[in-house]
């Protein structure tokens, strides 16, 4: 008989392997790996056959650590709020209660945004710039479309962009903005899990970035780094990352930067071109 894998082992009723304890959280047994790793949640239990497993107080700390990190908190800050001494268990439940609270009236606001947008398109009206202000945010704001046309506007990716944009029907500006979100989440994600720039992962979110500025213009990975550049240079689009998860401006320079670089590009030298 070949050696059985840790998730399927037996064990205690109340200790559960890796598999077993990442399936029942619902996150992957890589992400429990790297949390032991760094300290955040360890395996407190073994097996006979010396299998690390979770107890029931170390899957409680797990969901603990989910429901700060789904409000946003990075993980080496996270580990600090559980392991401080002076904090007891109801004090953090209170806390993630009120942290939960917070989360809920943002997604309530999302979604009347979104009762806007069906109403609309079921009445096949158009969007005024107030309503199409209320559902994107100031990515929206008409203001920018007039800055950004004094300061592009005699170039061929401002002429592509403006091309591309007509065509787009409200479908399609929906998906841009779904698109935008479940990249701005995987991205946040990215920040609080620790991954680091250059990896396949991060690699592979510079890729979707770079995909989302491709709709409306070519850009080149050159192109993608003065852009990340630009977001650190100015506080607008610093503060707009910021806002989806702290530390993501930088986090999202240094990995297109990687990327471009393992792309062939230098970012130190990279022009818009």
């Amino acid at each position: 008989m070949g050696v059985r894998d840790a998730a399927t082992v037996s064990t205690p009723h109340d200790e559960l392997t890796v598999g077993a304890t990442a399936a029942l959280v619902g996150v992957s047994v890589r992400t429990l790996h790297h949390w032991d790793e760094i300290g955040l949640v360890h395996p407190s239990g073994r097996t006979n056959s010396d299998y690390r497993v979770y107890s029931r107080d170390d899957v409680a700390r797990i969901h603990r650590v989910l429901v700060y990190r789904e409000v946003g908190i990075p993980l080496a800050q996270i580990g600090e709020l559980l392991d401080d001494p002076t904090v007891d268990q109801v004090a953090h439940l209170r806390r993630q209660r009120e942290l939960l609270e917070g989360r809920i009236s943002r997604l309530q606001e999302m979604v009347s945004a979104v009762d806007v947008l069906m109403e609309a398109e079921m009445n096949d009206t158009n969007l005024t710039p107030a309503e199409m202000s209320e559902i994107f945010g100031q990515e929206w704001n008409p203001e920018y479309q007039v800055e950004a046309e004094e300061r592009w506007g005699d170039t061929e990716q401002w002429a592509q962009s403006q091309a591309r944009s007509k065509q787009m029907s409200r479908e399609d500006w929906e998906r841009v903005k779904a698109e935008s979100d479940a990249l701005d989440a995987d991205m946040a994600a990215a920040v609080r899990d620790g991954v680091a720039p250059g990896s396949d992962t991060a690699n592979a979110l510079a890729e979707r970035h770079r995909a989302s500025i491709d709709r409306f213009y070519d850009c080149s990975y050159s192109m993608q780094v003065c852009l990340a550049r630009m977001y650190l240079a100015d506080q607008r689009f610093t503060d707009r990352y910021e806002a989806v998860q702290p530390g993501l401006t930088q986090w999202l320079h240094d990995a297109i930067a990687q990327n471009a670089s393992a792309q062939g590009v230098d970012p130190e030298t990279a022009v818009w071109q």
